[in-house]
């Protein structure tokens, strides 16, 4: 039986989305096409109907993720994105959180396409970031400059909370101390 355009492009975007949970929990490398397949509820046959290779699901999977974490801080300022984003709730839901602190890592060792559709990714954060900066140049650059400073501090306290055991008061101790240190900043 032939599905129409409409329900690939719906199964194509429920692949994507899977794909960007089970990436950002488990890694690029932590899943593989049939298990993830299986996870959308289709057959490992059916991913080459929607994509070139492996590579390309990565990509926009990476992209899909980036998409929810700009949409969640849409409407917060640089205080708000830090106190939500080192929050415990966050930090506990690797599925559901960012993608620079779940995939940076795996990221800075897979093709091209994948590492552009990641820094692309970062600049759409640092947009929506910086979106108050005022038109004078000098002081967008200090902005952007004290943004990128912000979202490196985030990112490695929280990829650092992740590493300790769950109920260690040092993965607490991370999240709260670089939410002070980035507050002061």
């Amino acid at each position: 039986m032939k599905i129409t355009k409409a329900q690939a492009q719906a199964n194509r975007a429920h692949i994507v989305e899977t794909a960007s949970k089970l990436f950002r929990e488990h890694g690029y490398d932590g899943v593989g096409v049939a298990d993830l397949m299986a996870a959308a509820g289709f057959t490992h046959g059916g991913f080459y109907k929607h994509f070139d290779s492996k590579a390309d699901l990565m990509a926009e999977a990476t992209n899909c993720g980036f998409s929810q974490t700009v949409a969640m801080i849409e409407d917060s300022d640089l205080a708000g994105f830090v106190q939500q984003y080192l929050s415990r709730q966050h930090r506990d839901a690797p599925s559901e959180g960012c993608t620079m602190a779940a995939l940076s890592a795996d990221a800075a060792r897979q093709p091209k396409p994948v590492r552009e559709v990641f820094a692309a990714g970062l600049e759409r954060l640092l947009a929506v970031l910086s979106r108050d900066a005022t038109e004078d140049m000098a002081l967008s650059r200090e902005t952007r400059a004290e943004n990128i400073n912000a979202i490196a501090l985030a990112v490695g306290a929280l990829m650092l909370s992740r590493a300790c055991p769950d109920d260690s008061p040092l993965a607490d101790e991370i999240l709260e101390t670089c939410r002070e240190k980035i507050s002061s900043l």
